[in-house]
């Protein structure tokens, strides 16, 4: 207890003498507050922590980055159904009990619509029709950036077997105006043209192919795309001169496909090399 006292007695004596020794500076004058001294801490050396011994452990791979599947790209494409023999019945449903329309010539194409059972739907004389599978195949062509000419296209197709007749009633008079006596169960070339193009883009073409080919962009045959108009001369005007000599027009549909009509009905077939020594040019609409 006496030790305890003593050591407390002196260290308050060394705080007395270290206050009284800061309370005034060397020229007398009073410092405003006291500094206390803080006495250092001694030196205990580093902590005496018991050495465990930490298992090194290997830092997990990294996680390689994790690359999204691309898709593969869409490619949209229009369908149609091409004949591998001739005389296949085209019927009103699917099914051999419904009743036949007509009849489809070999390597002639129909717009494919639909799949029932055994049987692909079709348009054939501005209805739906039905033919059977086995006597077809379908074939894939690539649509065209422009919708409208997709739409005069579509129009088409659904006329194809409607009967050619010469002279055929025009649809509207070359200025949209209709005419009171259009009759679509016939058609000949320039008459289907109007129509379509009409029906389908609003475009109104002129009344003879003659006249539709003053119209338009001029395409070369190196140049077609799907919906140019070709035109063609025949037999009867090979000779002539000038425009007069045109006296065929039909559809391109790519491929060396034309949408037409020809001394027959309204079909889609490969242009003949007959047919191409008979072309003269071919106009752009859009």
């Amino acid at each position: 207890m006496k030790i305890f006292l003593r050591a407390a007695s002196a260290a308050l004596a060394l705080i007395a003498t270290v206050t009284v020794a800061g309370c005034a500076a060397a020229d007398g004058t009073d410092i405003e507050e006291d500094v206390g001294v803080v006495a250092p801490l001694p030196d205990l050396g580093d902590p005496d922590f018991p050495e465990t011994d930490i298992p090194e452990t290997e830092a997990p791979p990294a996680a390689e980055p994790e690359i999204p599947e691309v898709p593969e790209p869409t490619v949209n494409t229009v369908s149609y159904i091409l004949l591998n023999t001739s005389g296949v019945n085209i019927r009103s449903g699917a099914g051999t009990g419904y009743a036949v329309r007509g009849a489809a010539e070999k390597s002639t194409m129909y717009a494919m619509n639909g799949v029932s059972g055994n049987w692909y739907q079709t348009a054939y004389k501005n209805s739906s029709a039905y033919i059977y599978s086995d006597y077809c195949e379908v074939v894939e062509m690539q649509p065209s950036d422009d919708e409208r000419i997709e739409r005069v296209i579509a129009e088409g197709t659904k006329l194809l077997g409607v009967p050619y007749v010469y002279g055929a009633p025009r649809y509207h008079n070359g200025n949209g105006v209709l005419a009171s006596n259009f009759d679509i169960n016939k058609f000949d070339c320039s008459s289907l043209m109007q129509y379509i193009f009409s029906k389908g883009a609003g475009i109104n073409l002129q009344m003879t192919s003659r006249s539709q080919a003053l119209y338009g962009t001029e395409v070369s045959k190196a140049n077609l795309q799907r919906g140019d108009l070709m035109f063609f001369t025949n037999s009867t005007r090979y000779n002539y001169s000038g425009i007069e000599r045109i006296g065929h027009v039909a559809l391109y549909l790519g491929g060396n496909w034309i949408l037409h009509t020809a001394s027959d009905y309204a079909k889609i077939e490969q242009i003949s090399a007959t047919r191409w020594s008979y072309f003269i040019t071919a106009k752009r609409m859009f």
